[in-house]
């Protein structure tokens, strides 16, 4: 006859594995992947799946923007010579208010209301002309990596969307210079110029940013 104590050894084992069987499936809960960036040829639209994109830059989303760090970067994109839309609202969700200005709708907090919803990143777009806004409490620059992640567009060594190297010649610039190695490095600081060139190259690479539409 087995004896009491034997049988709460047992109780008591049983119940400590079956909680850390509990804890550990609450603790590691699954999450879905983001989709996988775009390798399709230009023109790239602004994407969903917002904070999905966003925390796989390694960035999260807050219900506002932070000054503290204000740093504006210019990006432009040529494909054969053509320039290619820098789309508004890269980084933030529907949330976000929007109004016109210039002629052309932009995104931000023209309200100085927060969101009700984690709804902005702290690497986003207001317009479509490529000024690329840090707005964050960290002194951290932010690299052209990240933002092609929350843009959804492939950006290696060696390709940029659907276009890639040997087949189509790629070359990116920072204040007018070629910059080698991974592009993805390259780090957004402010006043700065990046020029990414896909094929044909336009009669002239811009060597400094067009910051005039002020937003």
């Amino acid at each position: 006859m087995s004896s009491p104590c034997r049988f709460a050894v047992v109780a008591v084992a049983s119940v400590v594995t079956l909680g850390l069987a509990t804890s550990a499936g609450a603790a590691t809960p699954h999450k879905k992947p983001p989709p996988a960036p775009r390798t399709t040829p230009a023109p790239w639209s602004r994407p969903g799946h917002v904070k999905a994109r966003a925390e796989a830059a390694g960035l999260h989303l807050d219900t506002y923007e932070h000054l503290r760090n204000h740093v504006h970067t210019h990006l432009d994109v040529f494909v054969d010579g053509s320039q290619i839309t820098v789309p508004a609202a890269v980084g933030m969700t529907n949330e976000v208010p929007r109004k016109k200005y210039k002629g052309e709708e932009v995104y931000g907090f023209f309200t100085g209301k927060p969101c009700k919803h984690d709804c902005v990143s702290p690497l986003h777009t207001h317009a479509a002309h490529g000024i690329l806004h840090t707005e964050s409490d960290s002194g951290k620059p932010n690299s052209l990596g990240e933002f092609f992640t929350e843009w959804g567009v492939r950006l290696t060594p060696d390709c940029v969307g659907g276009y890639c190297k040997p087949q189509t010649p790629i070359h990116v610039y920072v204040a007018g210079k070629e910059e080698a190695g991974d592009p993805a490095r390259i780090k957004l600081t402010n006043r700065r110029e990046i020029a990414v060139v896909i094929g044909t190259p336009p009669p002239d690479v811009p060597s400094k940013g067009d910051f005039s539409f002020g937003v």
